[in-house]
């Protein structure tokens, strides 16, 4: 299926270009050439499908139906359904001050906030057509449990109490009546709002997205082409028990989203990196980053801050090295 993005770089930097196969330059221009038309390919085609059959999702409802479910019913829908939602931490914010100040308990909210930065569409995408999906279910697996983990934590602990003044009072206020979903009658779209929809999602999300798939296959041509054979592999990849907690925390400082790590991801189980290595590594720069915590603190204070900062380093480190045992080289 995805052998036409290979000839097409085969031509392009082979044959118009002239660079050898052998070559680092070569190498790792024609992992970039095939990576990025790939996933343009596909994102032109996936984000158009994948909004317009969004295009009738109501989310006040689906807030109200997660307020009246189960609390444990609740935790789990509010992973997928972060998982399904394509956002990034910063654009999840104002979501997660919606259901908040809907009364929903904050563990639910929260797993809904861990999901939906690790998890959504085009990361599902560009996993499947990069590295096969048995990854790709794992990964998924994965960013849903921590969220559910994480959502269940933050309930006992009640880090409600935690949250800034005006979030906090709104869902003291909220919870006490909490909305339970009545007969709502799902909008009526047309099929020429669907597309107007489906047009201006996939307008919106490829241009925030764009700069990071160029960077990530940037990054992940980089390791690609110029990285020593074997390099990864000695210096991170031989089972040492330090090399996923020092993963999770080169990933810090860094700030990306799902599109733009995968293929970085990629290129570093392509060089010996061990499949939880790099499941740590990436999941801490998209969702343990600083640059997410600065702006997660307009909503949080400081206490449950570094209480969820803690949890996703231990959460990651442990699954780091729960994947390195289940799936050894």
């Amino acid at each position: 299926m995805f052998e036409v993005f290979t000839h097409f770089a085969d031509w392009l930097v082979y044959e118009t270009f002239g660079l050898a196969a052998d070559t680092k330059h070569g190498d790792a221009l024609h992992f970039f050439v095939e990576d990025t038309t790939k996933i343009f390919a596909l994102l032109l085609v996936m984000i158009y499908l994948v909004a317009w059959l969004r295009a009738s999702l109501n989310v006040e409802r689906v807030r109200d139906y997660l307020a009246s479910k189960h609390r444990g019913v609740g935790y789990l829908l509010g992973s997928m359904f972060g998982a399904i939602t394509p956002f990034c931490s910063c654009s999840s914010i104002p979501v997660f001050l919606g259901f908040t100040s809907a009364g929903i308990p904050v563990g639910i909210t929260m797993a809904f906030l861990l999901t939906s930065p690790l998890i959504n569409e085009v990361a599902v995408l560009l996993l499947l057509s990069l590295l096969g999906w048995k990854f790709t279910l794992m990964y998924v697996l994965v960013g849903i449990c921590v969220g559910v983990i994480g959502g269940i934590f933050l309930d006992l602990i009640k880090a409600e109490q935690w949250l800034q003044p005006f979030a906090a009072k709104a869902y003291q206020r909220a919870a006490s009546h909490q909305p339970v979903m009545g007969d709502v009658e799902a909008p009526r779209v047309s099929m020429l709002e669907r597309h107007q929809f489906a047009r201006e999602e996939t307008q919106e999300i490829l241009g925030r997205v764009w700069k990071w798939v160029f960077i990530g296959v940037g990054l992940g041509a980089g390791l690609h082409g110029f990285v020593p054979e074997g390099w990864v592999e000695t210096n991170l990849g031989n089972g040492q028990w330090w090399s996923v907690p020092a993963a999770v925390v080169m990933g810090i400082p860094l700030y990306s989203n799902a599109t733009g790590v995968i293929p970085v991801m990629e290129s570093l189980l392509l060089k010996g990196l061990p499949v939880g290595t790099t499941l740590a590594f990436c999941m801490s720069t998209v969702a343990a980053s600083f640059p997410e915590f600065i702006l997660l603190k307009q909503v949080m204070q400081w206490r449950l801050l570094a209480t969820l900062f803690a949890m996703l380093l231990l959460s990651f480190t442990a699954v780091g090295w729960i994947f390195n045992m289940a799936f050894p080289h």
